[in-house]
């Protein structure tokens, strides 16, 4: 099937021709067939680099009206934002941030680029704009499964069709085990494919030798003198050593490689001891190596980011969250460009930013959750495989898990045969439950659990376990609600009672903040307001001390520090130390807010990075988180009639 026979546009077929789409790979053509041009529902269960986008595309050109890309991460906006862009004549809008706003300057383009969290606090906020959509696209279908953002995208989803009916859904994922079932809700038909332009085999290596599920093996010259096991006796090369060998073993054969491990700690051990390697000389990059690093010292000077540049000069890189997005940004383009040989990184990398490379290495299956070491799931696996294999570069993509003889067996059951886990609702949680109901009364969509209960009809959770399957769960989270004075009962003239959010529920839904955090806040301000003299440190602890402030990670030596520095405040805080509910949590949250307060006071990237091992990509998570956060504090402190300066000094200053 070509693209020209498509029903586009003449300039959209030269565009396309242009950057040499011209012939549909199957899992295209298929969408086709199923009716993604006729503004048929369509779920796309296709590999990567399959073509997703352009089936994403073909929907959103061919739909009588606007459309809305929605996808999980900020990077992924960006790329998809420039993609659209790019099309002749079509006016994109890209939102990522500002939770408490309609995104009304979103209305009037053809195609708005949002994360499902921008939707759904659109929304709240009133947005008519989502009532005229035509199609929406959502990239990544599978993290419905996700704890934390699989509820926003299935309640968002489902509001949106219940708002508009007619509007057409193209669902795109390359790991799910039940696209059926997603599908069904969906009521779009489903393309199902495992074609792949570059061909993948996956396969375990023990020590440097490799067998691929293909029947086919190879052997990576393995350097090192091993690790020696439990008891004593030499175990042969580690892990690394066997890393270091596949890698090496690509880019000799000219190509590149992702390499993953389970921690940012791992990421930038290893990429520092591939560094050794002179896989830069390897490659004949030294000079756009060389660039690629300066160009990382020209966004800070931190300590990360003079490992990150000296990995570089190597031609070598690492990649995770700590890192700052202009770092990220300039591995991620060296990397495309051929200036970098491997790219050592977590597992956030796979679910993000297109980066595919000749081999896949994972050297690690299991991380820390907790209390002890646990199984990567296997759809995150198969998501880090599926990043094997250039399209017009690569003959084929390797995937390669590192292991030992011991491990093989378990391997190759897992994760090379294995299907990835099914996707499953995570709505019936507590607290995201709690979450949506009260955004359901806040914005008038229901007034009894009877109506909160139709509004979730439309979920993926009530399809697969029925709507009574939620009425128990609803129930607690009302009773939650009231006791939080989110929600009151009002009885009306008929018999029975209506549910109306309290003026303290209505800001917190619209500022987007959960329930609990809104009422933590709440409690806060009137601590604060009560207090002789609340400073900028009263009003970051109270935001920091919040489920929506992410963690900080407390080390153990420094641990009697921030105990130290929270008793010589404690006239400042609003929590005492002997009424937290958790202390090593609210010893979290008050060296957030110590980092913030210096921050606030001058401190600059480079000083509080070295003083608290934190990533300056972390720093700037928390600086704009706290922006938010304190923006709520000012419409909660508004709400409840309090006023305490310090809020709106710390956002003035912040």
């Amino acid at each position: 099937m070509r693209v020209s026979d498509l029903p586009l546009a003449e300039p959209y077929v030269d565009h396309f021709a242009e950057r040499g789409i011209r012939e549909l790979y199957p899992p295209q053509a298929a969408a086709v067939e199923a009716g993604v041009c006729e503004g048929a529902n369509v779920v796309a269960a296709i590999p990567t680099a399959s073509g997703k986008t352009f089936v994403a595309e073909l929907g959103l050109l061919t739909a009588d009206g606007p459309g809305l890309y929605v996808c999980p991460l900020r990077a992924l906006a960006r790329e998809k934002y420039e993609a659209f862009a790019a099309l002749p004549g079509v006016d994109v809008g890209i939102s990522t941030g500002d939770f408490d706003a309609t995104g009304e300057a979103l209305a009037g383009n053809d195609v708005v680029v949002a994360t499902s969290e921008k939707v759904d606090s659109a929304i709240r906020n009133g947005a008519d704009w989502v009532d005229e959509l035509a199609c929406v696209v959502v990239d990544e279908v599978h993290l419905l499964g996700a704890e934390r953002r699989g509820p926003t995208l299935e309640v968002t989803l489902a509001t949106l069709r219940r708002r508009n009916p007619d509007v057409q859904v193209v669902a795109l994922s390359a790991t799910v085990d039940n696209p059926e079932a997603i599908a069904g809700w969906l009521d779009a038909a489903l393309v199902e494919s495992d074609w792949r332009p570059v061909d993948l085999r996956t396969g375990v290596a023990v020590g440097g030798h490799v067998e691929f599920d293909d029947g086919t093996a190879i052997d990576a010259a393995v350097e090192g003198e091993g690790s020696p096991g439990e008891d004593g006796d030499d175990d042969g090369p580690d892990d690394s050593d066997v890393a270091a060998a596949l890698v090496a073993d690509t880019v000799a054969d000219g190509g590149q490689c992702l390499a993953f491990v389970r921690s940012r700690t791992e990421a930038v051990a290893l990429a520092e001891r591939l560094g050794e390697d002179g896989l830069a000389e390897e490659m004949g990059i030294e000079s756009a190596a060389e660039t690629a690093a300066e160009e990382v010292e020209d966004v800070d000077g931190t300590v990360t980011g003079r490992q990150l540049a000296d990995c570089l000069r190597s031609g070598v890189a690492f990649h995770h969250a700590g890192l700052r997005s202009g770092h990220r940004s300039v591995v991620e383009a060296a990397f495309r460009e051929r200036d970098v040989a491997c790219i050592c990184a977590t597992p956030t990398l796979a679910a993000g930013v297109n980066v595919p490379a000749r081999r896949v290495v994972v050297r690690d299956q299991k991380r820390y959750a907790g209390s002890a070491m646990e199984w990567l799931p296997t759809l995150e696996v198969h998501q880090m495989c599926g990043r094997a294999g250039r399209p017009g570069l690569d003959p084929h993509g390797e995937a390669v898990l590192v292991g030992d003889a011991e491990a093989e067996d378990e391997l190759v059951e897992r994760y090379v045969a294995g299907e990835p886990e099914a996707v499953e609702s995570t709505l019936a949680d507590p607290a995201s439950l709690r979450t949506h109901v009260l955004s359901a009364i806040a914005t008038g969509f229901a007034e009894t659990e009877e109506e909160i209960l139709g509004v979730f009809e439309g979920t993926f959770y009530a399809r697969e376990a029925g709507a009574g399957g939620l009425a128990d769960a609803v129930a607690v989270a009302v009773d939650d609600l009231v006791a939080a004075g989110m929600v009151r009962r009002e009885t009306g003239d008929v018999e029975g009672y209506r549910l109306v959010a309290t003026p303290v529920g209505e800001t917190t839904s619209k500022q987007y903040v959960r329930p609990e955090t809104g009422e933590r806040i709440v409690a806060g301000l009137r601590t604060a307001a009560g207090m002789a003299d609340a400073t900028t440190l009263t009003a970051l602890e109270v935001i920091c001390d919040t489920p929506d402030m992410q963690d900080t990670y407390l080390g153990n030596e420094e641990r009697a520090d921030i105990y130290r520095f929270a008793r010589a405040n404690a006239g400042e805080l609003t929590t005492a130390m002997h009424e937290t509910d958790d202390f090593e949590e609210w010893l979290e949250s008050v060296k957030t807010a110590r980092i913030l307060d210096e921050w606030i006071g001058g401190s600059t990237v480079e000083e509080l990075v070295e003083a608290y091992r934190i990533g300056p990509g972390d720093l700037d998570s928390r600086i704009e988180r706290a922006e938010w956060l304190l923006s709520a504090a000012e419409a909660l402190a508004e709400t409840i009639g309090v006023g305490v300066p310090a809020v709106s000094g710390a956002r003035a200053r912040l």
